[in-house]
């Protein structure tokens, strides 16, 4: 069951009924342009390139071969893509990885969760390869008590498979637990599997506007839970 209509403005969060917070990494707490940029404009260039295509079709070709792969480990597999598309996708990662960042309240956000005595761990779908590379540039992972890619619980957040096989690895109480992401699937799969707070990060990337959730409660900035 979604959320009502009336839950779909941010409340007060009563953060003494919160001991887990949950996090998703790309465009919830970076900088989702990255991706966007790279598999819809980088990756499309390289490709038409390769193969003397008109970028055009390049990039028809692999969004195709993305809705291909949707909802499957595959879809985020740093290491699948290289051998699909035949070039070094991590290799990439690394050259371009001056435009990966935090969006501008995230380390704000989880300083302020540190003061809170929240654990915070981060789910993401991410390839372990990406994760990588991310958090040597950002320093991601010295700022959380755990990072978990999809990988390492095998299915995607966006799956029904996924929530209790992450709930055994990460040991959380759903009823105590908050979680935030900017994919409404993700999202979809949390709340029926039972977890007691869901918020959805509508601003996913420092280049493009705020989309407010039309099934959850949407937050622009992290400012609006976070304690007066």
């Amino acid at each position: 069951m979604m959320q009502s209509r009336s839950d779909l403005t941010p409340q007060a969060v009563d953060w003494s009924q919160i001991d887990d917070v949950l996090l998703d990494m790309d465009g919830t707490l970076l900088d989702r342009h990255f991706d966007n940029f790279f598999f819809e404009e980088e990756l499309p260039r390289r490709y038409a390139v390769k193969h003397a295509l008109p970028f055009g079709e390049a990039r028809d070709r692999l969004m195709s071969m993305y809705r291909s792969v949707e909802g499957e480990l595959a879809w985020t597999d740093l290491h699948y893509w290289t051998e699909r598309v035949d070039m070094d996708v991590v290799a990439m990662h690394r050259e371009l990885d001056h435009m990966i960042g935090f969006l501008p309240d995230a380390e704000e956000f989880l300083l302020a969760l540190r003061r809170l005595g929240k654990r915070v761990t981060i789910l993401t779908n991410a390839h372990r390869a990406g994760v990588e590379v991310k958090t040597a540039k950002t320093g991601l992972d010295r700022q959380v008590d755990r990072i978990v890619d999809a990988f390492e619980v095998g299915w995607l957040k966006m799956r029904s498979e996924y929530w209790p096989s992450c709930r055994q690895l990460v040991g959380f109480d759903p009823a105590r637990a908050l979680y935030i992401d900017d994919d409404e699937q993700c999202l979809a799969a949390a709340h029926h599997f039972g977890i007691g707070r869901i918020f959805h990060r509508s601003k996913s990337s420092s280049q493009a506007s705020a989309i407010p959730s039309t099934r959850f409660a949407s937050i622009e900035n992290f400012q609006a839970i976070l304690p007066r």
